[in-house]
């Protein structure tokens, strides 16, 4: 769910209602980074980092990034490396950390499990993030947006304490190039003695069954389910097949080609959820009816007092809701993936057109930087929500530019961690949320300040237990 929207305080209500709470590990060094330069509130990842296994390692990350009582309001944030090839220790330390600090917290005090989603999108920080959720006992890791085939194998190999390597996606790369690796040794947090760590279960992401038959019969370990997900869930989806029909509104278009084979997924003989407008009464034995194991929810705890955005954000939401003009478009352009994403609609966020007019382009993130090939064989990025010319100084199509979004930016704005500009500008939001958003009314007492996770939890299981995956 975004950065930090699923965040350890949402994953851990979840959790303690006997449901798989599961943390956002996207950007997860800019959130915990930017959170040490307010001061660490509550003094939560002071007490996750003291229980980190290296300590020298926690205290370095802390020293280069806690500001105590915090920086001003009006003061920017202190900038974190962007992802490359090739990591300074310090930006892999600071992964490390984070992700392990996240998983703690969300695991603190309770037996229940928790996992992390991952995107195969974002390949270059992979495995530091794996192996610090890994230290931190993380129960399941769950990876969509692309065709994750070698992560179970990674799992392995973290598990035994061995390096790891991952080939690294090239655009418009020669066939005999070499192949590019991000590769991580646990060796480098644990010189001496590597502890020893669990292998959490994988669950891959897919839309349909094609995709599900490929990672289960080629990946390169052991795959232990799927989250079938259809086109009305949030976030990234994936593109319809064919050609990309749109609506008079430039909304992308889905229809019965793009709907999972159930069968044939129930056919390969591994467990799997349902995701995509689950979130009401009878949706759990429906899925169960169809073979699935239960459903993953997402848009119902997108506004719940546990999760990340800010609380003036979510009461636009619940106004909006309200007074049922609350609406979700999913845009083919704004993600500079290239897949459509989901965007909720909202005055003075990057959703509203004259807003995002105003905002300069800026590329200082960079977590979906496209690695490619120059033309003398070298590797570059570039990114086509970054300032036109310098794409097109990077060999990019200008058409490639139009209508795309700053996600890095405006994801971690959503959370409160907006940064702040030169000339006084702040980062807007971007808020993605499924085609259910504009029905939770249906589900929620929204004229009360807010509702909880476990409010969320009881409408879904109604009168009796069940099991769903949240």
């Amino acid at each position: 769910m975004g950065v930090a929207v699923s965040n350890w305080r949402l994953a851990r209500a979840v959790s303690k209602e006997g449901q798989l709470g599961v943390v956002s590990g996207t950007l997860l060094a800019v959130v915990q980074s930017r959170i040490l330069q307010q001061g660490d509130p509550g003094g939560h990842l002071r007490r996750a980092f003291d229980r980190f296994p290296a300590p020298a390692v926690a205290e370095r990350v802390w020293n280069n990034y806690f500001v105590p009582g915090g920086i001003a309001p009006d003061a920017p944030f202190k900038a974190v490396p962007m992802p490359t090839l090739t990591p300074s220790a310090a930006f892999t330390e600071l992964i490390v950390v984070a992700c392990f600090a996240e998983v703690f917290l969300a695991k603190e005090g309770h037996s229940g499990r928790v996992g992390m989603n991952l995107l195969e999108k974002i390949q270059l920080p992979t495995l530091p993030s794996l192996y610090g959720a890994m230290l931190a006992g993380v129960d399941t890791v769950l990876m969509g947006a692309g065709i994750p085939r070698a992560i179970p194998g990674v799992l392995d190999q973290l598990a035994r304490g061995e390096a790891a390597e991952l080939k690294i996606d090239i655009e418009g790369a020669a066939p005999d190039d070499p192949v590019r690796v991000m590769r991580f040794d646990p060796r480098t947090i644990f010189p001496e003695r590597i502890p020893a760590v669990h292998r959490p279960a994988f669950i891959a992401i897919v839309s349909s069954a094609t995709l599900a038959s490929t990672l289960a019969k080629k990946s390169s370990g052991r795959v232990d389910g799927f989250v079938v997900e259809g086109a009305v869930a949030g976030g990234h989806n994936p593109p319809p097949r064919g050609p990309l029909p749109l609506t008079p509104g430039a909304a992308a278009i889905y229809g019965p080609r793009d709907l999972p084979e159930l069968p044939k997924i129930r056919d390969l003989g591994l467990p799997f959820w349902l995701a995509g407008a689950y979130s009401r009464p009878g949706k759990i034995a429906e899925a169960r009816a169809q073979g699935a194991a239960g459903v993953q929810v997402g848009t119902a705890f997108v506004f719940c007092e546990e999760s990340g955005i800010l609380p003036d954000l979510k009461r636009r939401f619940r106004e909006l809701i309200s007074a049922g003009v609350a609406r979700v478009h999913t845009d083919p352009l704004a993600s500079p993936t290239g897949f459509p994403f989901k965007i909720a609609q909202l005055t003075q966020s990057l959703s509203d057109a004259a807003a995002y007019a105003k905002r300069q382009r800026i590329c200082d993130l960079g977590y979906l930087r496209q690695l490619f090939r120059r033309a003398d064989g070298t590797i570059g990025y570039r990114c086509a929500a970054e300032p036109v010319a310098d794409f097109l100084r990077k060999a990019g199509d200008e058409a490639a530019t139009f209508g795309r979004k700053c996600l890095c930016n405006g994801l971690a704005a959503t959370v409160g961690f907006a940064q702040r500009r030169a000339n006084g500008d702040h980062e807007l939001p971007i808020i993605t949320a499924g085609d259910e958003l504009a029905h939770l009314g249906r589900y929620f007492d929204l004229t009360r300040s807010g509702y909880t996770a476990a409010d969320v939890i009881r409408v879904l299981l109604g009168p009796a237990p069940d099991a769903a995956i949240a």
